[in-house]
């Protein structure tokens, strides 16, 4: 496995479906089970060997980059600084890219957790990525189970790994659940200013370049305050 050292972390959003919880914080730091919810993310990437992340910070700026200053637990933490304008996924990526390699890392969002049913679901997306096959690794979970993602699912996975994303009024078998490798060339091309990364990835899916890993476990997107009610519940069982 030659798994990226280096992630980042989306924490720029500004959680409007989460207020209250984030009428004096990011979502990014919303508790779940006593920990913010990006401190769950780190750790995952931590325990898979990142060793830096850099995280973009808008709404709230101030607030990650104070708390992201006192955590001593690995990874080393570069902040991206999106306080004038909010630049969305793929915008993000982009303007952080003179602060991550030339090769390939991680990017993950901070309103998933999950339980993992054994090995690191982390490692399953290392282990499935291949340069040569792919610009992009999903890691996917089964509608079945995941809580609070979309119902009617995002993509399929093919035998081979590869990931087609549905057509209007398809449902399909599994949800995006917020982690990804790429290479740098996936948004490098992407215009100035705010975009997302969605029509992207469904560029390269038509071309096979997207593919997509689903570990076993428990997903869970704490989107608003009831899923965040939910999780807490799952993780205290």
């Amino acid at each position: 496995m030659n798994a990226p050292k280096t992630a980042m972390v989306l924490a720029a959003g500004l959680g409007t479906r989460m207020r209250p919880l984030t009428n004096d914080r990011p979502k990014a730091l919303v508790e779940v089970g006593g920990q913010a919810l990006m401190d769950h993310m780190l750790d995952r990437l931590a325990d898979a060997g990142v060793e830096t992340a850099v995280v973009n910070v808008h709404y709230f700026a101030d607030l990650v980059e104070a708390h992201v200053g006192r955590r001593t637990a690995a990874p080393r933490i570069v902040i991206s600084d999106e306080r004038p304008q909010a630049l969305e996924t793929g915008g993000g990526v982009k303007q952080a890219l003179p602060l991550l390699p030339d090769g390939p890392f991680f990017v993950a969002n901070i309103d998933s957790v999950w339980i993992e049913d054994g090995a690191s679901a982390v490692d399953a997306v290392a282990d499935a990525w291949d340069p040569a096959r792919m610009d992009v690794c999903l890691m996917l979970a089964p509608t079945a189970t995941s809580m609070g993602f979309h119902d009617t699912g995002d993509v399929f996975l093919e035998a081979d790994g590869r990931v087609r994303f549905k057509a209007p009024g398809e449902t399909a078998p599994y949800v995006y659940v917020g982690v990804h490798i790429t290479k740098p060339s996936v948004v490098a091309g992407g215009p100035e200013g705010p975009f997302s990364l969605l029509p992207l990835w469904k560029a390269l899916a038509e071309q096979g370049r997207v593919h997509g890993v689903s570990p076993p476990g428990l997903w869970m997107h704490v989107g608003d305050p009831a899923a965040r009610d939910e999780a807490e519940a799952k993780l205290a069982e």
